[in-house]
């Protein structure tokens, strides 16, 4: 992306409904309906503008504030839960107003973006040069334009805080965001997460060697210090569609703060605290999906977000039953074409649990 003129901060935040509309056939009155779009009434304060992001970014320079870029798409649940939880209902909203210019913008929108004086792009071919595949994805840049931040989906409100807090003390200049929130997890939230059991998933440690695996793996990042993980295993773990679509897979638990050795898919030696830098891995839970013979395996995609059980699912079955051999630009593709062949057979898909 070409650097932006120097100011203060950028954030850019995609939200993106992963779902086609409605199959054609809805109107013969013989197709299922997708359920669960949700709109969200957008603060009054973010701001209008005229999609000059170099004067938009002078302008957050001049009052000492960052930018946010939001992207949204109408009806999208993620969006909704964002902008109700995060930016209108947490008890940092007043703070995010005094730090941040929120700038609305449209992922399959048609208007026109300049991102400095050579550079001037539609909002969708933004999305699309930035590479967005999940929702909300949230992209901090600095004040020359380049990243020095990314969020992949949903985050709870206090996940969500230590990011902003991180690119708000520029702390990115010294450290990376994995570091940033490692240090940030006090010795109050250590006891917040207890490894829980279920009948998939083995430990990395005894496991040993992930090279030896062949096929499908799931590596499950983890840590003590997890806000998130009970959530994951009370909810999503329990289904039974989702112990299905876990059937291909092996599936690995990894303590992204283990310094226990083990060796990796690549057949070197490493820890789970060196795999998680290695892969990137951020935040917890994440999973890493990944498909190939032992020891050339190949990631697919990763689930490091909030997501709702459908989309879940479709993540976990365009990873294990090797449907991104068929659809290999994204997996939303393929979450596409099995929804409009369940609506089109008569089903309704609900795509939120709320």
């Amino acid at each position: 992306m070409t650097s932006l003129p120097r100011a203060k901060f950028l954030i850019l935040l995609f939200v993106l409904l992963p779902l086609a509309a409605s199959p054609t056939l809805a109107d013969t009155g013989d197709a299922g309906r997708v359920l669960g779009g949700k709109e969200a009434s957008h603060p009054d304060w973010f701001k209008e503008s005229f999609l000059d992001i170099a004067e938009d970014l002078s302008e957050a320079a001049d009052g000492d504030k960052h930018v946010i870029l939001f992207l949204e798409m109408n009806g999208c649940p993620y969006c909704f839960k964002m902008i109700e939880e995060n930016f209108q209902g947490s008890d940092y909203s007043e703070w995010l107003q005094e730090r941040f210019d929120v700038i609305a913008l449209n992922v399959r929108g048609d208007r026109e973006v300049a991102l400095d004086a050579d550079t001037t792009l539609t909002e969708k071919a933004l999305a699309e040069q930035l590479d967005v595949r999940f929702t909300p994805t949230v992209v901090f840049l600095n004040g020359a334009g380049d990243p020095v931040a990314r969020v992949s989906g949903y985050r709870n409100v206090q996940d969500f805080k230590r990011v902003l807090d991180y690119v708000d003390a520029k702390a990115y200049e010294g450290q990376t965001l994995a570091a940033y929130l490692d240090a940030q997890k006090t010795a109050a939230d250590a006891p917040a997460y207890s490894f829980r059991s279920h009948p998939k998933i083995r430990e990395a440690v005894d496991v040993g060697d992930l090279s030896a695996i062949d096929g499908p793996l799931l590596l499950l990042f983890e840590d003590a210090a997890c806000v998130a993980c009970d959530a994951l295993h009370d909810g999503h773990l329990t289904a039974a569609e989702v112990t299905d679509a876990l059937g291909p897979f092996t599936v690995v638990r990894v303590d992204a703060h283990s310094d226990a050795e083990l060796t990796g898919t690549d057949g070197q030696p490493t820890t789970g605290r060196k795999l998680a830098d290695a892969l990137g891995v951020e935040y917890r839970p994440t999973l890493v999906l990944l498909d190939g013979p032992a020891g050339e395996k190949a990631e697919i995609a990763r689930i490091e977000s909030m997501l709702y059980r459908y989309h879940f699912v479709g993540l976990l079955e365009y990873a294990g039953l090797g449907k991104y051999k068929d659809f290999p630009d994204s997996p939303f593709d393929y979450i596409n074409d099995k929804t409009a062949k369940l609506t089109a057979a008569g089903k309704d898909v609900s795509i939120a649990d709320e």
